[in-house]
This record gives structure tokens, C-alpha cells and sequence, in this order.
């Protein structure tokens, strides 16, 4: 089932779409039965992360189109802004 960005922020006004967006990192590590991705793209210093059941080929170097909204993870007793991506999409 195909999703659809615009019908997904017209539910949701936190959401966040962003197109043509240049992957310059991406991360994969196994979370128990989950594997956890962490992106970082072109000219953003916070990490676009999501979970997935299983590991996809290297996103390095691809444009995406991500669907996404802002959240705060705490590690250490620090905040952190992290973006959580509820779509993802080679554009």
C-alpha cells in the first residue's frame, strides 16, 4: 500500500515533508527484532531516524523524500532534537 504524503500531513499538521533531500550518512543497527536507520542529510545537523523489521541497501549518496516530524530523545540526562520519519522515499 503506497502512502501518500500530502492525505498523511492533512491528518497530521506536526508532519514535516521534504523532497530531494541529499543523503550524506546512514546507519543501521539491529534493536532487539527491529533494526534502527539514522540519516543525516545535506545542510542538517540532526538525525533523521525510524525503525524497520529488516536492513535495506545504503542510502549514502541517494535523494530521498521523507515525511517527518521533530521529537526529543534524551540520552545521558540530555535532550537531544532528533527528527522521527514516518515515510521514506528514493526521489
Amino acid at each position: 500500500m503506497k502512502s501518500d504524503p500530502k492525505k498523511l500531513i492533512d491528518k497530521n499538521q506536526n508532519l514535516i515533508h521534504s523532497e530531494m533531500m541529499k543523503v550524506v550518512s546512514h546507519v543501521q543497527r539491529d534493536q532487539g527484532e527491529w533494526v534502527l536507520h539514522t540519516v543525516m542529510v545535506e545542510d542538517c545537523d540532526v538525525p533523521f531516524k525510524f525503525k524497520r523489521k529488516g536492513k535495506y541497501q545504503s542510502l549514502k549518496g541517494a535523494r530521498v523524500n521523507m515525511t517527518y516530524y521533530p521529537e526529543t530523545e534524551k540520552v545521558a540526562g540530555m535532550d537531544f532534537e532528533i527528527m522521527k520519519v514516518v515515510r521514506i522515499k528514493r526521489g
